[in-house]
């Protein structure tokens, strides 16, 4: 492969702040590179040098002759009364033709391409910034956080496109699950220093930890041994006869260093003041329609949920799921109907907008510890302000001077010690790097309390989610499958429209016997049956014990008619709407099942 950039003994400083120190690395056409790394170790500043943003303090950035950059930048580069095909000529010089063919590519339509981007959701401008980048004709991409307020369907989209770009990228992302989607190879800024590993980041991280092992066993025998030389040079190094002796094992020792292992990537630890647990109902609504004053977003809204449910608000971008939010948090009025919070429950709420709470007088410990009340130690409150990188003086810091990042991850910190029993997070992990992301789904998915949460970042769904709120189409419902499920389904809808608008015109092949099956083939196969089959069990139990509860419902109802009431009759409606979905997705799932064993008895056969 020809070579497109040269880094060569960069370095680059922030006052005291050393963020490169004498770091080289080659980029080569075709190489898929995901970036990782704490917040503020460099991310963002090496895409800046690239793109010529920023200025190394020393070192060389040698571009070839045949590189052609173009980058996702993270300000918005339109504006909001211009329509779309405006804005791609003006900023890529291009005719509207050329402009109509890529963004057919991000399913942007020709009436779309006649809006202004103002009245587009996020996703779509999203796409918008992306086609005009793809305009520019690159071969190398610069994408950091791309995946920030991505809706599912469009980050199928950008992963397809990825997936069959033919130059290299670099990308920056929260996203685990993203990165092993899309980039074949792995750099990481820790501590000054970038390693490239020519795999994805789940081997590197693998790979970094063997070494990790290695090292601190080296170390274990380089200090037992020493140990051992010093307990000889104490007890005869005075003696005639063994003087000699004693001094070649000075010398012995002082050869003997132990290798430096470094900080462990994967450390930070946070924990939560926990609440009590309960079977109680934490939250219902009845026909609720929400929206704004001059229109309405959806109606019929009619769920439950238990205290200590995980719930994943998910759909399309400009559906509603943060109006939804907003409503139930009391920030929003409804249009009509109700809902009711478990009695005496105390709800936390994040989202972006919070930040205009913060008073700028405050430091970031005054701040905490106001939020924490009695509720955690001074110990606790610094560990937890650490693990969102305020470590040592950084709690000093007035919050008139932090970023719009810095002020992100206070009020995260913050609510998550206020021992709220609801959680309400709106995307919590976009300013955070993907390990303290992670970490934040660990220290969740051990939290007694209710969450519903609003992400785009799937390995963070995947992780916490217990249940599944669809908004879709002016409807909110209960999705009767886990986190998996929905994917699996949003995935093959969107890979059969994909397939759908396509037209190829192929003469028909001769079929080809083949005495030996393909190996590849089937143990694919093999494997999407054994998930499969996972999956239609998980949903079966479901839906059994959700058919058990309706019937003893049922029976209560039958034997007993002054048992009846509001919150039961909602029950047995909700449960008898929920068992005819998850019978629904069973069926589905039995049927795809059906197909691949077909499949496999095909090629076993």
């Amino acid at each position: 492969m020809r070579t497109l950039l040269q880094l060569k003994n960069i370095h680059k400083a922030y006052g005291l702040q050393v963020i490169f120190n004498d770091v080289s690395f080659t980029i080569a056409e075709n190489q898929k590179i995901g970036v990782i790394g704490r917040n503020g170790s460099g991310k963002s500043t090496l895409c800046k040098i690239i793109t010529g943003h920023e200025e190394q303090d020393s070192g060389t950035v040698q571009k070839s002759a045949i590189f052609r950059l173009a980058y996702l930048e993270q300000h918005d580069p339109y504006k909001l009364d211009e329509t779309v095909v405006d804005f791609l000529m003006r900023y890529t010089g291009k005719e509207p033709w050329q402009c109509g063919k890529i963004a057919a590519r991000f399913k942007i339509t020709n009436e779309m391409l006649s809006e202004t981007i103002g009245v587009l959701s996020g996703g779509f401008r999203t796409r918008v910034k992306l086609v005009s980048m793809l305009l520019r004709d690159p071969n190398l991409l610069i994408l950091d956080e791309p995946t920030n307020y991505l809706d599912l369907r469009t980050l199928i989209l950008l992963e397809e496109f990825l997936r069959d770009f033919r130059g290299g990228f670099l990308i920056v992302s929260h996203d685990r699950e993203f990165l092993i989607r899309t980039c074949k190879e792995t750099l990481e800024i820790e501590n000054g220093s970038c390693t490239l590993y020519p795999r994805d980041v789940e081997e590197y991280l693998l790979y970094k930890e063997e070494q990790r092992r290695l090292k601190e066993c080296y170390n274990k025998k380089i200090t037992a041994k020493k140990k051992q030389l010093q307990t000889f040079i104490d007890r005869f190094g005075a003696k005639n006869t063994k003087a000699s002796q004693a001094q070649s094992f000075k010398k012995k020792m002082a050869k003997m260093k132990t290798i430096d292992v470094g900080h462990q990537l994967d450390n930070v630890h946070i924990k939560i003041p926990n609440v009590e647990t309960s079977n109680l109902m934490a939250f219902s609504c009845d026909e609720l329609a929400i929206g704004y004053p001059d229109y309405q977003v959806a109606s019929s809204i009619n769920m439950q949920f238990k205290r200590g449910a995980h719930i994943a608000i998910l759909g399309d971008n400009g559906q509603g799921k943060t109006t939804f939010m907003r409503t139930i948090a009391d920030d929003l009025e409804t249009k009509s109907g109700s809902y009711k919070w478990g009695h005496n429950l105390k709800i936390g709420y994040y989202a972006q907008h919070v930040l205009l709470s913060l008073n700028p007088k405050d430091d970031v410990y005054t701040h905490l510890s106001n939020k924490a009340q009695n509720f955690a130690s001074h110990q606790a409150i610094l560990n937890l302000a650490g693990s969102f990188l305020f470590k040592g003086d950084d709690v000093q810091k007035k919050v008139s001077v932090l970023s719009g990042g810095e002020k992100a991850r206070l009020c995260l910190a913050g609510l998550l010690l206020s021992k709220s029993d609801v959680l309400l997070l709106d995307e919590p992990t976009n300013h955070l790097d993907f390990e303290t992301a992670e970490s934040l789904g660990k220290a969740l998915k051990k939290f007694h309390g209710t969450i519903m949460f609003i992400s785009h970042d799937r390995t963070f769904v995947n992780m916490l989610a217990t249940e599944i709120v669809e908004v879709k189409d002016g409807a909110i419902l209960s999705y009767p499958g886990n986190y998996e499920d929905y994917v699996y389904r949003i995935e093959t809808r969107f890979h059969n429209e994909l397939s759908a608008e396509k037209t190829i015109k192929q003469k028909p092949k001769s079929v080809k016997t083949h005495n030996k099956p393909d190996r590849k083939i089937l143990k694919r196969l093999k494997l999407e049956i054994g998930k499969l089959n996972s999956r239609i069990k998980e949903i079966q139990t479901r839906f059994e014990g959700h058919k058990k509860e309706w019937e003893e419902i049922r029976d209560i109802f039958m034997n007993d008619s002054s048992s009846w009431s509001v919150e039961r009759s909602l029950r047995y409606e909700y449960l008898g709407k929920v068992i005819k979905e998850e019978e629904d997705l069973w069926l589905e799932l039995l049927e795809k099942a059906e197909e691949i064993n077909k499949k496999i008895d095909n090629f076993t056969n």
